[in-house]
């Protein structure tokens, strides 16, 4: 190419911005403002080692790392999420053994889907955010996730003293910097149909310094069938978050429920203390104490007093590579656990998990 068509070339290139229209570098610039939509997700697997050697190969009581003895993968999950500006959305698709503990009793069209919702924040003084779909619950200290928990298994709280997730709306709104009010519309626990009903809820969160939160949650509605009746089932709760240093975190989770019933009024109440300490960039050490209270057997299909302790080790192989090795004790008032002589044998368990999370 000789040097004259060489210094066209570089003029045309240089010059070819000038050349376009004006509206289309406009719309480009607007595609450019729009928030993406991101994708992410992980893959959650297990292994359980219960020492009472359970005929059934079930750790009883447990809610998501149920199954001993065997591999499990406990959810395989993908999201897709685009930031409200103004509109925006969520889709968490999942697939395991956890959606279908989630799921289990209900006729849930959308097994599959844990989450599934639209937002929008409105111009509504500093901004009224509102979602409608499903969603997971508000109430607990705990996540269904686990990668997002200190322990790997769940509290005997989140597995017997709340729902999982809802179908409605829910209103978010900043009242100062540090104190917001969300308000829940529901068709009820854990199904998309409950009842002709509805249950309300809310969480208050305040933030009094940078190290501490404190939020106040409450459920309540009608939970049974129509032919069974209108007693509103309520569950309060109170949880506590301290950042006490750099490396050590502290949380505090109380609940109390109450429903009426044929036979009378039911409770059930309870209260976990947990710790999350970072012994390095890479490494965590997290234990948990907790006490539940199911008199009338309400929830637990027993009367108990049930306690557990856990102590879970956390290593990070790569930002998105977690192991977890957890021992756990659990002990009731009861004969929930099972043992080497059949189920309802024992008084209490212990197990040894190992999980593998991968997260994208």
């Amino acid at each position: 190419m000789s040097p004259t068509w060489k210094l066209v070339l570089l003029s045309s290139i240089v010059c070819l911005p000038s050349l376009v229209p004006q509206g289309a570098v406009a719309q480009e610039s607007a595609k450019d403002s729009v928030p993406p939509v991101t994708i992410g997700g992980f893959v959650d697997t297990y292994f359980s080692w219960n020492f009472a050697r359970p005929q059934s190969h079930t750790n009883r009581l447990r809610n998501f790392d149920i199954t001993e003895n065997q591999f499990v993968v406990s959810a395989a999950e993908v999201d897709f999420q685009k930031t409200a500006s103004p509109i925006g959305f969520r889709i968490d698709a999942s697939l395991g053994s956890a959606s279908d503990v989630i799921h289990s009793g209900s006729s849930e069209s959308l097994k599959f889907v844990q989450q599934a919702y639209l937002t929008a924040v409105l111009p509504i003084g500093a901004g009224l955010t509102v979602d409608a779909g499903k969603f997971v619950t508000h109430m607990g200290f705990e996540t269904i996730k686990a990668k997002d928990n200190f322990n790997y298994s769940r509290s005997f709280l989140f597995a017997w003293a709340i729902p999982y997730y809802h179908l409605g709306l829910r209103a978010s709104y900043p009242l100062r910097d540090n104190l917001a009010i969300t308000l829940h519309l529901l068709n009820g626990w854990n199904n998309v149909a409950v009842n002709s009903g509805k249950t309300f809820g809310t969480t208050v969160s305040f933030a009094p310094t940078p190290s501490l939160s404190l939020v106040a949650n409450w459920i309540g509605g009608p939970e049974q069938p129509d032919s069974v009746g209108s007693d509103f089932r309520h569950v309060f709760e109170g949880i506590l978050t301290f950042q006490a240093t750099d490396r050590l975190a502290l949380g505090v989770d109380g609940m109390y429920g109450t429903e009426s019933s044929p036979g009378g009024t039911v409770t059930w109440k309870g209260v976990a203390l947990y710790g999350r300490y970072g012994l390095s960039a890479n490494s965590f050490l997290s234990a948990r104490a907790e006490v539940y209270s199911d008199p009338q057997g309400y929830t637990t299909a027993l009367a108990q007093d049930l306690k557990e302790v856990t102590l879970t080790y956390e290593y990070r192989f790569l930002v998105n590579l977690m192991a977890r090795a957890e021992y756990r004790y659990d002990w009731s008032t009861s004969s929930a656990f099972d043992g080497d002589a059949g189920p309802g044998s024992r008084s209490n368990q212990s197990t040894l998990g190992l999980a593998c999370i991968v997260m994208f």
